[in-house]
C-alpha cells in the first residue's frame, strides 16, 4: 500500500516510507529528537480559521461536509505539493501522512481527504 494515513505517534512501522506531517501546528512540547516524521508540510493542514470553524472557536462548528468542501478548495493552492506526493506514489514509494495524535476520526480527519487529492492526482 504506497499512500498511508496514520496519527503522528503512531509507531514507525519499516514499511512507512516517507512519513509527511501534514498538521498545521506542531505537536506541542515534542523533543526534535522524538519527531516520528521526515517532512513537515504544514501547509496541507487545514488553515487557521478553518480549524477554528470546524471545531467551533468561538462559533457555531461547521458541518463536515462544509469542512470538506473548504479543506478541497484551501489545497487547491497546494496542488504542486499534492503532486509530488502522487508522483512519489506513483514510483512506487509509500509516503505515509501524518496528522494529529488527538485526530480519532479518520473521516473527520483532513489527512484523509488529503490522501483522497493524492489519489486523484496520481497518472497511474
Amino acid at each position: 500500500m504506497p499512500l498511508k494515513t496514520k496519527r503522528w505517534n503512531a509507531p514507525v512501522e519499516p514499511d512507512d516510507g516517507l512519513r509527511v506531517l501534514v498538521c498545521r501546528y506542531r505537536p506541542r512540547g515534542l523533543p526534535k529528537a522524538k519527531e516520528t516524521w521526515n517532512v513537515w508540510w504544514r501547509d496541507l493542514g487545514p488553515s487557521e480559521e478553518l480549524f477554528d470553524a470546524f471545531y467551533g472557536k468561538g462559533q457555531t462548528p461547521i458541518t463536515l461536509d462544509a469542512y470538506r468542501e473548504r479543506y478541497f478548495r484551501e489545497m487547491e493552492a497546494q496542488r504542486d505539493k499534492i503532486a509530488e506526493l502522487a508522483e512519489r506514489v506513483d514510483r512506487g514509494e509509500t509516503v505515509t501522512l501524518l496528522c494529529s495524535k488527538d485526530c480519532i476520526l479518520e473521516q473527520a480527519c483532513h489527512r484523509s481527504m488529503l490522501a483522497e487529492l493524492v489519489q486523484a492526482a496520481r497518472r497511474q
